[in-house]
């Protein structure tokens, strides 16, 4: 995913912005940014707010009845401004009054029960601020929070993945120092208290009115090539609680390249690199992310990029006719092919679990699969050529069997219950004999290898397209093949979901540019020149860009901050 070549960019000029249509938004003090949660909680409540002392520990969820006596309307300096939050909120209506901020003796209040959809949202939202939490028929007091999910969707399981942007809307009213945060769904609740938790951290609270706020494009999200440079399970879980403050609900796992096969197998044990993932582990990311609501998109690629696997089984390597060996490429002529691979995708397939009736996600990769950038397929790889066309006729190309092996392995992991399945762009062609899945969605990182297709061509024969635009989206450890890592800045300057390909919008209807038919995009972190970067170094280099592809994902609208502003507030929330 990661070898076009391109010419060195040229510095962009920064976007024009929108107007503001609200007042200047104020920040709190400057040392307040720089304290964790619970420090900034301690000091809040140490400036000026009054009330009854909390009668547990902050954090503790245990209380369940109303206090004997109700507790005094605290006082606080009012929080001014627009919510202060990165994605930026869609829609804020100011009313006159003091705001909210987490004060002594504030409780979370949840009318639907401990056992409801979302009591694990509100004891989050509790430990993040330091307060307590009640559940049941109770009295909202002054500086309490309501948690209340509405309409239908209370009533399906916990923190399913939602189908789609709307189920992930909530509204927050800041009103008489009273919180309410209603939502749809689990999801819609879980965004709004990352809401209150940033507004709290940048600013101190959140100002007086009402919050409507939804996402622009339902997948958002970040891809993470743990095979090519090892990641450690804790680094794995601080990125996924990373993107789930910024609202990104999609974490893709690029677990095996010829580099190393990152995952424990015991059907395969010979392929698995010395430094990997249990399945204990693999099962406690995809936990975390589901409490998150994080969607794991799991990427076994294939026929390329399978080096790691291929030293264990070399009679499989793809072979040129003057008997040189393809690195990385499996022979799919091969009978023995597709059962090795299908075995792989059965048994990684049972780790990556989702909820009944719920998005199941499978990224089966068909990228750069060599034999298909030869200028002579039937003479180069005359076995290829010779079982395309037992297959497809005497016109059977090699992409007709490329497109047959991806089809192959589709129908492998639906049977195993994955009913959203991905592949590669340059895994993709047009013929009267073979075509691509139907239901296959293409995910667009490149153009500039020969012969690849127009985004515009997809939307065009009605397929979706994940944006993955390696001219924005691509941090490339070690910047080869003149690569250059991605800023957050133009990003947010000069990228949109529908800057697909190079650095202008996909040029199609605007019918096909919705969130229907371009979902949204996710930030790939490739791992080429795994020594290049520390974990460490990798966390640092892509946190602005997934702020800034939050922002962009979420509000379709040009952004109100400038860039300057958007960093500040990103360095405190």
């Amino acid at each position: 995913m990661s070898n076009p070549m391109r010419p060195p960019r040229a510095p962009r000029p920064s976007a024009s912005l929108r107007p503001a249509t609200t007042p200047t938004r104020r920040t709190g003090p400057a040392a307040r940014s720089a304290l964790p949660a619970a420090a900034l909680t301690a000091a809040l409540l140490l400036a000026g707010c009054s009330g009854t002392a909390d009668t547990e520990p902050p954090g503790s969820t245990s209380a369940k009845v109303n206090p004997t006596s109700a507790r005094a309307t605290p006082t606080w300096a009012p929080v001014t401004g627009t919510p202060q939050v990165i994605p930026a909120v869609r829609d804020f209506r100011r009313a006159d009054g003091r705001g909210w901020r987490p004060s002594k003796g504030a409780r979370v209040v949840v009318p639907a029960g401990e056992k409801s959809n979302v009591a694990d949202e509100a004891q989050r939202m509790a430990r993040d601020l330091g307060l307590t939490v009640v559940y049941g028929d109770q009295t909202v007091q002054p500086g309490d929070i309501e948690v209340k999910i509405t309409g239908k969707s209370g009533a399906q399981a916990n923190n399913v993945p939602v189908q789609g942007a709307a189920d992930e809307a909530y509204t927050l009213t800041a009103d008489g120092t009273r919180l309410t945060l209603t939502a749809p769904t689990d999801a819609g609740i879980f965004y709004g208290t990352r809401t209150v938790k940033q507004a709290v951290r940048a600013a101190g609270g959140l100002p007086e009115g009402t919050i409507q706020d939804r996402p622009g494009r339902p997948q958002r999200g970040m891809s993470l090539d743990n095979a090519r440079k090892p990641y450690t399970q804790d680094w794995i879980e601080a990125r996924i609680r990373e993107i789930a403050d910024l609202k990104l609900n999609q974490f893709q796992l690029h677990f095996s390249d010829d580099q190393g096969f990152r995952i424990q197998s015991d059907t395969h044990p010979e392929i698995v690199s010395a430094d990997h993932l249990t399945k204990a582990q693999i099962r406690q990311i995809v936990a975390l992310a589901g409490s998150l609501h994080i969607s794991v998109v799991p990427e076994l690629d294939s026929p390329g990029h399978l080096g790691a696997v291929l030293e264990h089984h070399p009679d499989l390597l793809l072979h040129r006719a003057s008997g040189s060996v393809v690195p990385g490429s499996i022979d799919i002529s091969n009978p023995k092919a597709a059962p090795l691979i299908d075995s792989l995708l059965k048994e990684m397939s049972e780790l990556f679990t989702s909820p009944e009736g719920a998005p199941a996600y499978w990224h089966l990769g068909g990228d750069e699969y060599q034999a298909l950038l030869s200028s002579t397929p039937s003479t180069t790889y005359p076995q290829l050529t010779r079982a395309a066309r037992q297959k497809y006729g005497p016109n059977g190309t090699l992409k007709d069997l490329t497109t047959g092996w991806l089809n192959g392995r589709q129908k492998t992991v639906e049977a195993k219950g994955k009913n959203r399945i991905e592949a590669w762009n340059d895994g993709f062609f047009s013929s009267p004999r073979v075509s691509p899945d139907k239901n296959r969605m293409v995910d667009y990182w490149t153009g500039k290898e020969g012969g690849h297709r127009d985004p515009s061509s997809f939307l065009r024969e009605g397929r979706n397209v994940m944006n993955f635009n390696d001219e924005y989206l691509y941090y490339v450890l070690g910047e080869p093949n003149q690569f250059v890592y991605p800023t957050g800045q133009r990003i947010y300057e000069s990228w949109t979901p529908l800057v697909i390909r190079g650095t202008q919008p996909v040029s199609v209807p605007a019918s096909m540019t919705g969130p229907d038919r371009i979902p949204g995009a996710r930030f790939a972190i490739w791992s080429d020149r795994a020594q290049a970067q520390t974990q460490a170094q990798v966390a640092a280099g892509i946190r602005l860009p997934l702020a800034a592809l939050a922002q962009k994902t979420w509000d379709p609208r040009t952004p109100a901050l400038s860039w300057t502003g958007f960093k500040a507030l990103a360095d405190r929330v």
